[in-house]
């Protein structure tokens, strides 16, 4: 046990009890070094439906640290609520959020350890280094590579430790981000806001590809609507602040335009006008599509997942981004809505 005043340090895991958690839990018993003060295994799966045997398993592998360990419930309200159960229920000086799904380092406790040790009186978070195995004998699908993006995302919570007492002076995640996206980003920006600074240590976590529908691309579209909210809180340059690449929101928005354009041109019986704009779309469509396929195996599974998520993604981005801007058109600070 730590309980060191300087570098101890509890682990908040927020979950669903996908079959990830045990793995995960598992890395964290064996890991050398102080273990943590407590470890709160969040469950976030909606009450009438959580089955409490589903965590039975992922509990016994802590081994001595089960003792340490309290589950608690937050109802399935998302990751960003399920933190916040967590951090009101961590008293020591550190919290450190890992996600379901990754393996810590074999020396990972004595690395975050360090990593505290080294921090100035004004860091306010220590971010971990995440790797993310590909396979190696052929090109990564397109699903591979976006998880491969969080190895070089800023401030991602797969593995981040933060002083307890910011996250409370900052009133801790924002509740209004539902799903695991953008929610860790605009918690950074916070603590930048108030004067702490943020930088990376040396443990290494790994983040394992998981399993994924054919159409989890299509879902994660979803996340436009939390760009909007990113946007009204942190102003149009947030991306900026963020370190976030820009993403292919507005050429979606063109080419959902131009098929738009299309259906209207030809229902009004327009046919030349609409085939110009048909073929805008169709342009569109295709450069979106290419864009994927070139760099990833090219099987023919692959390809065809291309084709069909590339003509879909762009109308339902646009949706979502829209939608998020009218929901959230008159979205306040995090601390007056948490207050």
């Amino acid at each position: 046990m730590s309980g060191d005043p300087v570098t101890g340090y509890a682990v908040v895991v927020p979950t669903l009890a996908r079959a990830t958690l045990a793995d995960c839990l598992a890395a964290l018993a064996a890991a050398t070094g102080p273990g943590p003060d407590e470890i709160v295994l969040v469950d976030d799966r909606p009450e009438p439906e959580a089955d409490p045997r589903a965590l039975e398993h992922p509990l016994t592998v802590l081994g001595d640290l089960r003792e340490r360990t309290v589950v608690l419930r937050s109802g399935g309200r998302g990751p960003a609520a399920a933190r916040n159960t967590g951090i009101r229920a961590v008293t020591a000086p550190w919290t450190a959020f890992l996600d379901d799904d990754v393996q810590v380092g074999p020396h990972w406790c004595d690395q975050l350890v360090q990593d505290l040790a080294e921090a100035a009186p004004d860091t306010g978070a220590v971010q971990g280094v995440i790797a993310v195995p590909l396979p190696g004998e052929r090109r990564p699908t397109d699903w591979e590579r976006g998880t491969a993006g969080l190895a070089r995302a800023q401030w991602i919570t797969a593995d981040m430790a933060y002083r307890t007492d910011v996250l409370k002076q900052v009133h801790g995640f924002d509740e209004r981000f539902p799903r695991a996206f953008r929610e860790d980003a605009d918690l950074a920006l916070r603590v930048l806001d108030a004067g702490w600074r943020i930088r990376r240590g040396r443990r290494t976590t790994s983040h394992p590809v998981r399993d994924a529908s054919r159409w989890a691309s299509l879902k994660q579209q979803r996340g436009n609507a939390d760009d909007a909210l990113m946007r009204r809180l942190h102003g149009p340059d947030w991306w900026a602040k963020a370190v976030a690449p820009r993403g292919r929101i507005r050429r979606h928005a063109a080419i959902t335009a131009a098929g738009l354009t299309a259906l209207a041109l030809a229902a009004a019986g327009r046919p030349r006008a609409a085939a110009v704009a048909g073929l805008g779309w169709a342009a569109g469509t295709a450069e979106f599509a290419w864009a994927r396929i070139a760099p990833g195996p090219r099987t023919r599974d692959e390809v065809t997942t291309m084709l069909a998520t590339s003509a879909l993604i762009p109308p339902a981005a646009t949706w979502y981004r829209l939608t998020g801007e009218w929901r959230h058109r008159g979205a306040r600070a995090w601390r007056e809505v948490a207050a």
